[in-house]
């Protein structure tokens, strides 16, 4: 399957960004998390998201974070590059970068801290979508950033043809039906908040974008994989067993807990840039006690497999 057919399916973990204890970027350990993921099945990797710590890092760093992904594992999985800029200009600049870099899409955000008004959305999405030829996912995350992608702005961006997707992080998982009844298959849709993705895929997600299967990408991939196979009840079970760390991602301190979880399972370090800073107390405590259940419990992937 090419990467352009592969677009859009399966799971697809918001990859971390790795830091030393100075708290500069750690490009091998950066990549050695995204290959590790890969070699775990994996569908696919979005770099830079909200767990990449995008809006912590400067400009140039960035870019080498792309660069160091399209080197470790580029053409074997779709890379899509988080576009979340303070202006649509640094946007478009980021944009283009991405692509001569040779990432395979984008997922577009609103401009962060400003609220737009729907023209204005609808104008920020417009213009980044105008200065590349990659495909667009855009990233619908109300409660996060305080904008909602509006059926008028996806009507009103039907005829920008490299906009093809959307990731939905509403937690009204209505959303979705309504998107596929309103659009057809004009918009992909995939899953963007963990404790509703079984919900999602359901509906008609088509993946995963996925905060916690960087901690356990196996039972997130078997997750997806059983639902596509029609194993429902197999694939309710996995996420029952997981929903005590999937609620961690619709909380404000997710990426602080995602890279706890990553740390204890021997995956990446927890260490974060401020304003974040790693959990301390007794929410270090509970997140580390769910993570420490969960490795304790895991499903049995390879006799469920086998069934």
């Amino acid at each position: 399957m090419t990467i352009a057919k592969a677009l859009w399916k399966g799971v697809y973990p918001a990859a971390t960004t790795q830091f030393a204890a100075d708290l500069s970027i750690d490009y091998d350990a950066t990549q050695k998390v995204q290959t590790a993921l890969v070699d775990d099945g994996v569908n696919g990797l979005i770099l830079l998201g909200t767990c990449g710590e995008n809006n912590s890092l400067e400009s140039d760093e960035k870019r080498k974070v792309l660069a160091a992904g399209v080197e470790a594992v580029g053409g074997r999985v779709p890379l899509v590059a988080g576009v979340s800029e303070f202006t649509t200009a640094r946007a478009i600049d980021y944009a283009r970068d991405a692509e001569k870099l040779g990432v395979d899409a984008l997922m577009l955000l609103p401009a962060m801290v400003y609220v737009p008004t729907t023209n204005e959305l609808q104008a920020h999405f417009r213009a980044v979508a105008e200065a590349t030829s990659l495909p667009i996912m855009l990233y619908n995350n109300p409660p996060a950033y305080r904008v909602n992608v509006d059926f008028d702005t996806l009507d009103a961006l039907q005829d920008v043809p490299n906009i093809v997707a959307i990731k939905e992080s509403a937690p009204d998982t209505r959303r979705i039906t309504d998107v596929i009844n309103r659009f057809a298959d004009r918009y992909t849709v995939m899953a963007g908040l963990d404790d509703v993705a079984f919900e999602g895929l359901l509906l008609g997600a088509s993946g995963w974008v996925s905060g916690l299967t960087s901690a356990f990408p196996e039972e997130s991939v078997r997750l997806v994989a059983a639902l596509d196979e029609g194993r429902i009840d197999e694939a309710r079970d996995i996420y029952r067993w997981f929903m005590p760390l999937l609620h961690l991602d619709a909380e404000h301190d997710l990426v602080q807990s995602i890279k706890l979880a990553e740390q204890i399972m021997g995956r990446g370090s927890e260490r974060v840039r401020m304003p974040r800073l790693p959990l301390t107390g007794a929410r270090r405590a509970q997140v580390t006690a769910w993570v420490e259940q969960c490795a304790a419990t895991r499903p049995c992937l390879k006799a469920a497999v086998a069934a």
